[in-house]
């Protein structure tokens, strides 16, 4: 990956009942990226339902954006779907990622165990599940945040 070259991402809510001017959390996570050197090319806000979630992150991840985060759906609720749909479009899982956005959420929260959001790879794309809510989220893209640009190094042949 040159140094130069811009990371791009997508930022993708899942809620049934927020529009995009009451998405908190997706506002959030794009003020990050852009603190982090990511340009956010893709966003929208679309229901908690599989077959959407599934091929919006196709779609994206065969746009060649580097990063997917989603927020929202991760929790155990009946129309929590987020991990069951990333799974099931990822290639390759990175379990470390969401193994610590829990262990630092834990830091914080005893809740923080609740939230089934899962990592990984889908072509060159890192697609990364968050939780819903706005301090959920800032809280776990800022606990791996700094590891995205390493691992899209590594995945590109680049050194370890």
């Amino acid at each position: 990956m040159s140094a130069k070259r811009k990371l791009i991402a997508g930022v993708l809510t899942l809620s049934d009942s927020r529009s995009e001017a009451e998405d908190e959390s997706g506002k959030a996570i794009k003020e990050i990226l852009a603190r982090e050197g990511f340009e956010t090319v893709e966003y929208a806000v679309i229901p908690d339902n599989k077959v959407m979630i599934k091929e919006t992150l196709v779609v994206w991840a065969n746009e060649r954006l580097d990063l997917i985060v989603t927020t929202g759906g991760t929790g155990p609720g009946p129309r929590d779907v987020t991990p069951e749909a990333t799974e099931s479009v990822l290639e390759r899982n990175m379990p470390g990622l969401s193994e610590l956005i829990r262990m630092e959420g834990l830091k914080k929260t005893k809740r923080a165990c609740l939230s089934r959001g899962v990592s990984g790879i889908r072509g060159k794309t890192i697609i990364i599940n968050l939780p819903g809510s706005k301090k959920g989220a800032v809280e776990s893209l800022e606990a791996v945040i700094d590891q995205i640009p390493h691992a899209l190094l590594m995945m590109e042949g680049g050194g370890h």
